[in-house]
């Protein structure tokens, strides 16, 4: 194999430091082109020291004195701003880009990584809520390929691997159901963040993990699911599955079925995307069915977990809907973990701002950033 030579976006974060760790244990056919950092100047420093890259990005322009004085002596190149996460990723040394960026961030700098010709790993999956069609019409015109990152979409990815002529008749995206499964509304609106951040089986940051415990999470992953694989809502359905060993599932039109299953580690989708379409060996643990008596599964509560059925909702209506969830949902997600509002009413929070923004139907770039703004001033005045 040529070496890749990889941008991970959002460096410092539960995806970009896994991905670090893979590339750690496959610097014969992988190195560090660019590294960047929102705010952890730190340990954007020591991985910058670690993995040596051509340059590093510090989004807080207040940082960036520190992180060039530091740097310096090892022949990194520093910069520092939005505007500088967007224009890095156009340089001619990377082949791959990793937009691990977290929330509406990403937007800018995945797009313009696919308008310079880069193939993309995608974490970051606000990007193709908020922006789908968009982002795909962009990356088949450039001929640039979006592999992704999320162990369910990397899943359907990977069971589709030989079978794209075929047609899908349905996907199954698994949940964990999160730290309150069968939990009823009444119970939910006495949660705390310490309890919404005890997710039973993954490891992630803050706000993804929030979002896991309404199940906005999934709901942005069925949104996402109908852009990276062209489907329909109906040919996408959510089941809870608590062992998360099945990662999804893809039904073909001749009933037959197809699961990509595994322990629950974020590692190995990372690696699958990075690497596609090798796969590498790994030192990664491995599953035995003699260690799980049982795979159980069950219906998600929508009535319970309204988040799912707005994120339906958005889908259906299309337009910038579903960039009013997203920006909605940041919102309440940050007033929920600073202890402003409580779990239930980030549900009622966002269902409100979904009905007194703009609607576009058919919304251009500009129209995103505009309608982003709109609904976070409207969730603000809401709380």
């Amino acid at each position: 194999m040529m070496k890749k030579r990889i941008a991970i976006l959002g460096s410092t974060g539960s995806i970009g430091t896994q991905a670090l760790e893979v590339i750690a244990n496959n610097r014969d056919i992988a190195e560090i082109e660019v590294l960047t950092a929102k705010s952890n100047a730190t340990l954007l420093i020591k991985q910058a020291i670690e993995f040596t890259p051509n340059a590093v990005v510090i989004g807080d322009e207040n940082l960036y004195k520190e992180v060039k004085q530091t740097l310096t002596p090892y022949h990194i190149k520093v910069y520092a701003g939005e505007a500088a996460l967007s224009q890095i990723v156009e340089m001619e040394t990377i082949d791959l880009v990793l937009t691990a960026v977290v929330g509406f961030a990403g937007l800018r700098p995945t797009l313009k990584a696919i308008e310079a010709g880069k193939q993309i790993a995608l974490s970051n999956k606000e990007t193709l809520v908020v922006a789908g069609e968009l982002i795909t019409s962009s990356a088949k015109e450039k001929g640039v390929n979006i592999y992704p990152v999320d162990s369910e979409h990397s899943a359907i990815f990977q069971c589709l691997a030989g079978e794209f002529h075929n047609e899908i008749e349905k996907i199954y995206l698994t949940a964990s159901g999160g730290p309150f499964r069968n939990k009823s509304t009444e119970y939910l609106s006495k949660v705390n963040k310490n309890e919404a951040l005890r997710h039973p089986n993954w490891n992630m940051g803050n706000k993804v993990t929030i979002d896991s415990a309404t199940l906005m999470n999934k709901g942005f992953e069925v949104i996402e699911a109908k852009w990276l694989f062209g489907l329909k809502r109906e040919q996408i359905d959510v089941i809870v599955h608590p062992q998360s060993i099945i990662h999804s599932i893809v039904q073909f039109e001749d009933g037959s079925m197809k699961a990509q299953m595994g322990l629950p580690d974020m590692k190995l989708p990372i690696q699958y995307a990075l690497f596609y379409p090798n796969r590498i060996k790994s030192v990664f643990p491995r599953f035995s069915f003699l260690d799980y008596a049982e795979l159980t599964f069950e219906t998600a509560d929508i009535s319970v977990f309204r988040n799912l059925g707005l994120a339906y909702e958005a889908m259906r209506k299309g337009g910038n809907m579903p960039c009013i969830l997203n920006a909605s949902n940041e919102i309440v997600v940050d007033a929920f973990l600073k202890d402003r509002i409580d779990f239930v009413k980030m549900t009622d929070i966002i269902e409100k701002c979904m009905e007194q923004c703009s609607f576009i139907e058919h919304p251009g770039i500009d129209d995103y950033y505009e309608t982003d703004q709109e609904a976070r001033r409207i969730s603000n005045t809401l709380i």
